[in-house]
């Protein structure tokens, strides 16, 4: 098999910092040992120990999930050994809140699956200790240009991108119906027209206009709308403390205008199980979610929604500049001892449309855009809507985002808590925008 790399495709630079950082990944030591366990290993020993001397191979492939995908998966595994009855892949699975621990500890321990399925918050940990392996020979020509460097530094690929979603506001259509509001034009939409519009739903219906503005989402799209980044192609927060006060000085502008509700509501809402959500509970006309979410929430809530653009500063849905996240990777093992058969499983993965048929949207809208033209008719309405969305955003999309450094995966959290700050008025924003900029700089040191 062949594996080529998209010539439009880029690199994006690597972190270069010399100081310690805080270790995103939860196993002690894990990749202090990690290099140890590279050059002592030249692949797992369960792979090296299973394969015969009849030229099979072994690969061990882990991956994170519900029941669910562990049999779509299984499926694939099966369609793929199949066809080459001379691999065999060994699966391995859990959960999410064990799916970290245990993968640290393996790699520890010398013992670090040939493939396995990898979050944008880790990957750069596992590049940068040269855990993983550099997959630019593996074919992209079918994901979207703005995707393809998910997963890379200037140093290689280290993650194929899988599923891909998008940014968005789900506007509830039948609140608006029911309240004979109309939906916005979410091409010329502004901040301002944003604030207008869930001032206009919540005095015209029983619902809130809007909820809570997700982080740290929202605040990244603020800033990349005002030409800086969250996180720099170095792994350094790219904005000061005006930006950030800039954005809460909206952000309580909602609140104080009225297009948000009181501020134990908005708090209440911020990380409740998704049935529990106001969106998911129709009380609120619109919120801000990541695209591939709908069909979950529309079917908690069984209300009708329609997927919208997230508003500019300038009207004109060009310099919106959203981007696409890709809800997972696949990645492999730098010390397998099969790289080759490694690319080749997931290059069957990523691009084989018997793989897309068995696994639909389950890891999420297909990063394949050829795959998801290929299993459309299999689509539910909401999934194909989801779909139309995605592409549709395609020629508006900003730049891609640069892989998180270590330590953001507290971002989320600290974002939280000094939104609530500001919407209790505990703090004004220009003191929760200091604190929050000196609290994540500090996580990433």
């Amino acid at each position: 098999m062949t594996f080529r790399l998209f010539p439009g495709s880029r690199r994006r630079g690597a972190s270069n910092t010399s100081t310690p950082r805080r270790s995103a990944l939860r196993g002690a030591a894990v990749l202090s040992v990690a290099a140890l366990a590279l050059t002592a290993c030249g692949g797992s020993s369960e792979a090296e120990s299973s394969g015969g001397g009849d030229g099979d191979v072994t690969l061990r492939f882990v991956w994170w999930g519900s029941d669910a995908r562990h049999q779509k998966t299984q499926e694939m595994i099966d369609v793929f050994e199949e066809a080459n009855p001379n691999i065999n892949i060994e699966p391995e699975y859990g959960d999410w809140s064990g799916y970290w621990d245990k993968l640290a500890t393996q790699t520890a321990a010398g013992d670090t699956p040939d493939i396995m399925q990898m979050d944008l918050m880790y990957i750069r940990e596992y590049a940068e200790n040269g855990v993983l392996l550099d997959l630019s020979d593996v074919d992209m020509s079918e994901i979207p240009e703005n995707l393809q460097d998910a997963g890379a530094t200037d140093e290689g690929i280290w993650g194929i991108p899988h599923g891909v979603t998008a940014y968005s506001v789900y506007a509830n259509k039948t609140i608006f119906d029911e309240a004979g509001v109309e939906l916005p034009d979410d091409t010329t939409w502004t901040w301002e027209d944003f604030k207008d519009k869930a001032i206009e739903l919540d005095e015209a219906s029983d619902a809130y206009g809007l909820t809570n503005l997700q982080a740290t989402m929202t605040f990244e799209l603020w800033l990349r709308q005002k030409g800086k980044q969250f996180v720099t192609e170095e792994g350094q927060l790219g904005w000061e403390p005006a930006d950030a006060e800039e954005y809460y000085d909206y952000y309580k502008s909602l609140l104080d205008d009225g297009a948000l509700p009181q501020a134990s509501v908005v708090a209440e809402d911020q990380l409740p199980a998704l049935d529990q959500t106001l969106t998911a509970r129709n009380q609120t006309g619109m919120a801000t979610w990541w695209s591939t979410q709908l069909s979950a929430v529309q079917a908690a809530s069984g209300d009708d929604f329609e997927l919208l653009r997230m508003p500019s500063m300038t009207g004109n849905s060009d310099d919106a500049e959203l981007w696409y996240k890709t809800s997972m990777f696949f990645s492999a093992y730098s010390g397998t001892d099969h790289p080759e058969e490694a690319k080749q499983f997931i290059d069957f993965l990523i691009n084989s449309p018997e793989a897309a048929e068995i696994a639909g949207t389950e890891r999420g809208m297909l990063a394949n855009q050829a795959s998801v033209e290929h299993i459309r008719e299999q689509l539910t309405d909401t999934e194909k809507q989801v779909a139309d969305y995605i592409f549709d955003i395609e020629d508006e999309l900003g730049d891609t985002v640069p892989i998180p450094p270590e330590g953001s995966s507290d971002f989320q959290n600290i974002h939280l808590r000094y939104d609530q700050e500001v919407l209790f008025g505990r703090l004004s924003p220009a003191q929760a925008a200091e604190q929050m900029h000196a609290e994540m700089e500090a996580a990433i040191q």
